[in-house]
């Protein structure tokens, strides 16, 4: 019988609070159960307007998500009959508000104080797992690659592409070396467009059925790619949702200058393009992919998984669901197995995909 660990993610599109309760035997997931906890659209915009609060104000949005993160987990594992003693970890990512790569001294910050959980629950949580790939020389991120050599690092070579806030992929495979980053803008700049357009009144394109009706640019998309520095800098590197936030999209994409039904089919065709742009500068050159595996909110975005087939053809492109792990659910299961790691005293990262100086147990934990 294998261990059993509880994961929370909140990812950079800040939509909610998604949790995972996984069996582990070895490291080898069974999705015991999933659920997405969505945010009310107040407590979003507050973690949206976080990068500019002053101390106080994230001292009490880090301990108000820390009691929304333990009230959740205890309505979920109730729901479904789990007593927390079954658990041998809880993980916990916390909220992003600040990150940050680059500078003289690189920063991150994510928050939902983990006390409460371990409190509730009185099980080890393990937070923070960032801090210490930067202190050890590497970005803070991606850190969800090490999932993805551990799960899916014994076959054929494939790219694991996320689509959250900010995209980012991990290629793995037998016998060649794994390969993590982030690509560019995720979901972020679609959901920017689609509030601009609605007043505030529609969150994200659901489906793509907007960017389905507009129009695409696609020689300013290419004349935009490239522009941007960080798309020919070499991996490892990491990007901040501030990175792509509304001042990018009102200085590329000013109202008047098109139709708002054209600005989220031309942001959309950018998000896409900016990952094949990266699959074939810093992928293909390594080893060519059997095929792409999708996970994230942007997966059930139609408009741009087809723009995503279309630029990357004929490379198989497949929904991470395929594989049994739920769309929304790959990053929360992640978060769980490390946990799972850090409590056994065991190597839970991947330094290749952040420039670290050595393979870390990253987390700290709350007992």
């Amino acid at each position: 019988m294998g261990k059993i660990a509880l994961g929370l993610m909140s990812g950079t599109s800040a939509d909610g609070l998604s949790m995972a309760l996984v069996e582990f035997t070895g490291s080898k997931p069974s999705i015991k159960a999933y659920s997405t906890r969505a945010y009310s659209k107040k407590l979003r915009e507050k973690i949206l307007d976080a990068r500019s609060f002053r101390a106080p104000e994230i001292a009490r949005l880090d301990f108000e998500l820390g009691r929304f993160y333990a009230r959740e987990a205890l309505r979920f594992l109730k729901d479904r009959r789990v007593s927390p003693k079954r658990l041998t970890a809880v993980g916990t990512h916390g909220q992003t508000i600040a990150h940050a790569t680059g500078w003289r001294f690189d920063y991150t910050l994510q928050i939902g104080e983990p006390s409460y959980l371990a409190e509730a629950l009185g099980v080890p949580v393990v937070s923070d797992f960032r801090p210490r790939d930067i202190a050890a020389g590497g970005l803070g991120a991606p850190i969800i690659p090490f999932f993805d050599e551990v799960v899916y690092g014994g076959g054929a070579p494939r790219i694991l592409q996320n689509i959250g806030g900010i995209a980012n992929c991990s290629f793995v495979g037998k016998d060649v070396p794994t390969i993590g980053f982030d690509t560019g803008p995720g979901n972020c700049l679609i959901d920017l467009a689609v509030r601009r357009m609605s007043d505030g009144a529609m969150a994200f394109d659901r489906g793509g059925r907007i960017a389905r009706r507009g129009n695409v640019d696609e020689k300013f998309v290419k004349t935009l790619i490239v522009r941007e520095r960080f798309f020919r800098k070499r991996p490892p590197k990491s990007l901040d949702r501030s990175s792509f936030s509304g001042a990018f999209l009102a200085q590329h994409f000013r109202r008047g200058t098109m139709s708002d039904t054209d600005v989220i089919a031309t942001v959309t065709h950018f998000t896409a393009a900016t990952i094949a742009d990266a699959i074939r500068r810093f992928v293909i050159p390594v080893a060519a992919p059997k095929e792409m595996i999708v996970s994230g909110g942007g997966a059930f975005n139609d408009t741009l998984m087809l723009t995503l087939r279309r630029l990357l053809y004929p490379l198989p492109i497949r929904s991470i669901a395929a594989t049994g792990i739920p769309v929304l659910a790959k990053e929360p299961v992640a978060i769980a197995l490390m946990a799972l790691r850090a409590v056994e005293r065991k190597i839970n990262h991947c330094p290749r995909a952040t420039g670290a100086s050595g393979k870390r147990i990253l987390g700290k934990i709350t007992i």
